[in-house]
């Protein structure tokens, strides 16, 4: 089982202050290339925190170390106060068994770049999966929640569609849906509309606009920027596995600090 060194406790805040997540010190690397090399952020609950930069440098495989999808080489990374993948013991991190990651998953949902639906079922059998088979929801309990939560999409007169018959847009939408089934407490977005024509981009992004005014906590990797402006409450420019800039959405966006951060956004904007 994989042990890994931890981040002594620097007194962190009590339980009514302590953020939605917390990510200290973390390092990954595929092989002897470094990808992630010492990130630290926080998000408070109900925040939108939104990772920006180049390809490659390092955001989605963090996003992707936040529900243990890629496992972390170094540091710590908590949900609600609880760590993710890990327990500590005797100041070390030992993995969880592959059952309990899963548990964990439960409360945080992931929207990826492409939309993963199966593509044998129509879009409410997609959604109403999750809720039958991992939480044990009636049928007719899980049927009418899924109803809600297409309804929330724009998308209540597609249940009975199938993938092929939806556009890219509206299969990314039913993926949203999908990820709510879960009731999650946190949702992850991996560059949820670089897969869709321009067109498309704009019923998503405005789910996804209505899903952080509810107050859901999220992390979004975009190259959307201007929601990152306009929803996002944090912005984090990353380049080469490290977090050049972070700060207020707009402050980031309209008046960059780093000269590496001006570079990205003069050729992004």
């Amino acid at each position: 089982m994989t042990t890994i060194s931890v981040p002594q406790s620097d007194g962190s805040p009590g339980t009514a202050d302590r953020p939605a997540v917390e990510i200290r010190d973390v390092y990954k690397a595929f092989g002897r290339v470094p990808v992630l090399q010492g990130v630290s952020m926080t998000v408070r609950e109900g925040e939108v925190a939104c990772l920006i930069g180049p390809s490659g440098s390092g955001k989605s495989t963090l996003l992707r170390c936040v529900n243990h999808l890629e496992k972390i080489g170094a540091g710590r990374i908590s949900v609600h106060g609880q760590l993710v993948g890990y327990h500590e013991k005797n100041q070390r991190l030992h993995e969880m068994h592959d059952r309990d990651v899963a548990k964990q998953r439960r409360t945080i949902g992931m929207v990826f770049q492409r939309f993963n639906l199966f593509p044998h079922k129509t879009a409410l059998e997609n959604i109403i999966e999750a809720p039958l088979q991992v939480l044990g929801k009636s049928k007719d309990v899980a049927v009418a929640e899924a109803r809600e939560h297409l309804e929330k999409v724009g998308l209540s007169d597609k249940a009975d569609n199938y993938p092929t018959q939806l556009s890219g847009g509206q299969q990314q939408r039913v993926a949203i849906a999908r990820a709510l089934a879960m009731q999650p407490k946190l949702m992850l977005f991996d560059e949820p509309t670089s897969a869709l024509d321009p067109e498309l981009v704009g019923d998503v992004l405005a789910v996804m606009r209505g899903l952080a005014e509810s107050g859901m906590t999220m992390i979004v990797v975009t190259h959307e920027m201007g929601f990152a402006r306009d929803v996002g409450d944090t912005v984090a420019f990353m380049d080469g596995g490290v977090i050049v800039e972070h700060g207020d959405a707009r402050q980031v966006i309209a008046e960059p600090q780093h000269a590496r951060t001006q570079a990205f956004l003069a050729k992004v904007r």
